[in-house]
């Protein structure tokens, strides 16, 4: 039968059972003439009695501590056969897993070198082997010991977000009359616009009902030219051909002169309504190109603000930790405050700078302009609460997909240790069950023994 380890050299073997298995004088005292040529029973049986206490924890007092029957008579005769049939038969037991599988009586009490050898050997393999798992159970055991003490930190970080989530989303006594004044304010905002928008709509609808009379008097003014023109040449054809009294020339002069008088009056009133209504429609022009301006203003404040909010994501991406979320957090209000701040400052500017345009162009058409300022003013608080509201908004479903991130990295965590967990319980039942058969199989040879005995 050939051997399924390496039969090692026996300077090999002595160093091994010096350094790996015994300790003290007996390690000092171990040499290569224990061994080879003329092994030593003794030094033998010592040497496995060291490697079961190693491996399975069995002390040296234990061999000798056999029980017997009450009635045997000269019990001392036993003391020398009771250790070694122990040693025999835990030997017997624990060989196999090194893959020795005939071990004998002989072994023990009239070793031979190369028995020896073959069997240190293979106990040496055994014990490599036994040492490369236990590195790896412990490797195993601080990485489980890790995975839980990180899956305690995410629970309890989970726990943190979630009290502030509950926080963040009940709202405080304090600021529930501030949402009930903004929603309030919000309304009183919609009406204001709806009704803005319809005082709009009719005076657009007035400017284009001028525009349509404007065209129709130049149509007018066109027609009564060509008609003029038209006359004046019927008149030069018929006082060539007709000769009429003085009076009545005179008189058809004079009509003609009223006449004329009348159409220039009327053509004087149509150019001076055209000019009225052309200063007019530059008004409205004028006014739609300041709200295009306005609104360019307003679209660079959307920008910056949505610059602003890529930044707090950005923050927010790198939170990992729930003490640094409280951290961060405090810095978020802080910045929140300033940014606040400092919109609070730009819209004073804004608005003073709006309120000295409004002055100045109050004395071309305050009619036009109050309606613009109020519809200003209007718009850039509704832009205002609807920033407000995008920005909770963000900063909730961030938080949310935050906390899912969290859950799942936990969850992962948690699958990984309980599998590990669960791998090694099942390693440590398989060897305690080894373990049990064994001192089953060992209790019961001993009983054999001794019913043979």
């Amino acid at each position: 039968m050939e051997n399924t380890f390496p039969i090692y050299k026996v300077d090999a073997i002595v160093q091994f059972f010096r350094t790996e298995v015994l300790t003290g004088q007996e390690a000092k005292h171990f040499t290569k003439g224990d061994i080879t040529p003329n092994p030593k029973a003794d030094v033998n049986q010592r040497l496995y009695m060291r490697i079961l206490q190693l491996v399975y924890r069995f002390r040296l007092e234990c061999h000798y501590l056999a029980p017997l029957s009450e009635n045997l008579q000269y019990p001392m005769l036993h003391e020398w056969s009771t250790p070694v049939l122990s040693l025999y038969v835990c030997m017997c037991q624990f060989l196999p897993v090194c893959h020795v599988y005939d071990f004998s009586m002989t072994d023990l009490l009239n070793p031979k070198p190369k028995r020896t050898i073959t069997i240190l050997s293979g106990i040496q393999n055994f014990l490599h082997f036994r040492k490369q798992r236990l590195e790896i159970i412990a490797g195993h055991q601080q990485a489980l010991r890790a995975d839980m003490d990180k899956l305690q930190s995410c629970t309890k970080g989970i726990k943190d977000a979630e009290k502030k989530i509950e926080k963040l989303m009940t709202i405080p006594p304090e600021q529930q009359a501030e949402a009930k004044e903004l929603a309030a304010a919000l309304n009183e905002v919609k009406n204001a616009t709806l009704q803005e928008s319809q005082e709009a709509k009719a005076i657009n609808e007035q400017v284009a009902e001028w525009k349509s009379e404007i065209a129709e008097r130049m149509k007018k003014l066109g027609q009564r030219k060509i008609d003029v023109a038209t006359h004046k040449d019927e008149i030069a054809k018929l006082k060539s051909q007709i000769v009429e009294s003085p009076e009545e020339l005179k008189n058809e002069m004079e009509k003609m002169r009223e006449s004329i008088k009348n159409i220039k009056i009327a053509k004087e009133q149509a150019d001076e309504k055209l000019v009225e209504m052309q200063i007019k429609v530059q008004r409205t022009s004028q006014g739609e190109a300041e709200i295009q301006v306005i609104l360019k203003q307003l679209q660079d404040l959307q920008a910056s603000m949505r610059k602003t909010n890529e930044q707090k994501e950005a923050v927010h991406k790198l939170m990992a930790l729930s003490e640094s979320l409280q951290k961060e957090l405090k810095d978020l209000s802080n910045e929140e405050g300033q940014l606040k701040r400092g919109l609070a400052m730009k819209q004073d500017k804004q608005s003073k700078q709006q309120y000295r345009h409004q002055k100045k162009k109050e004395l071309k058409d305050q009619h036009v302009q109050n309606i613009l300022g109020q519809y200003d003013k209007v718009h850039e608080k509704r832009e205002e609460i609807v920033d407000r509201i995008k920005i909770i908004t963000q900063e909730t479903t961030q938080f949310k997909a935050k906390m899912q991130k969290l859950r799942d990295s936990c969850n992962q965590n948690s699958e990984k240790a309980q599998a590990i967990y669960d791998r090694l319980l099942t390693t440590l039942e398989q060897f305690h069950k080894r373990l049990e058969n064994l001192v089953m199989e060992g209790s019961a040879d001993i009983m054999k023994m001794k019913t043979n005995f």
